[in-house]
């Protein structure tokens, strides 16, 4: 054992096993000063618990909560969902009509290219923009401007916000099947009990009312 004096602070290595039993007092070889013996008490392993596991509970998403929870909150109908569609739609054609015409018109005074060029050049351009409008606010938040006027919102199926790839999914290629197929994926709606068309389903989205 390690003994240290208190007042010089001169230290020795000592066997503990050659002290005497009943010594509680030791005088310091280097300024001769007594101090009380200190000896180390043998530690004792107590035996440890078993770690009990932890109740399982149904997981919670960033929102706080748990998938029960989600899928009882109220969805948006198709009817609802239809006339968020017409507001969202008329925006679109809107921004389609007037960065078209600029473009077209910019086209016009540079004399570049061809009329049918030019005209499917507008074309993919409109394309572009309405792609842009439902992925962009779709991934930020959730709501396009026809959804907040009418205050709904699309989220994941666990209650999270969506990404801006998953909103890409949702509104392009789910979306696209969901028309092809005669508009059945959009129907799908008015009678899904969850209120999920078919691109809800693929993209794993609800719309809820707030």
């Amino acid at each position: 054992m390690q003994i240290t004096c208190p007042h010089c602070g001169f230290s020795k290595e000592i066997d503990e096993a050659q002290l005497p039993a009943d010594i509680t007092r030791v005088n310091c070889p280097k300024c001769q000063q007594s101090f009380p013996l200190v000896k180390k008490v043998a530690e004792v392993i107590l035996p440890q618990e078993p770690v009990r596991p932890e109740r399982q509970v149904a997981p919670a998403d960033s929102s706080g909560l748990t998938r029960r929870e989600v899928d009882s909150l109220p969805k948006a109908g198709f009817w609802m969902r239809v006339v968020a569609t017409f507001i969202d739609a008329f925006i679109v054609f809107a921004l389609e009509f007037l960065l078209g015409s600029l473009l077209a018109f910019i086209g016009v005074v540079s004399n570049s290219g061809d009329v049918g060029d030019m005209a499917i050049l507008v074309q993919l351009f409109g394309f572009a923009i309405s792609f842009t409008y439902y992925v962009f606010f779709t991934g930020y938040c959730g709501q396009t401007p026809g959804k907040m006027v009418l205050r709904i919102k699309v989220i994941r199926c666990d209650g999270s916000s969506l990404s801006y790839g998953r909103a890409a999914f949702r509104e392009i290629p789910a979306k696209f099947l969901s028309g092809i197929i005669f508009g059945i994926g959009y129907l799908m709606v008015a009678f899904d009990e969850q209120k999920q068309g078919l691109h809800d389903r693929m993209a794993d989205t609800y719309v809820i009312k707030l």
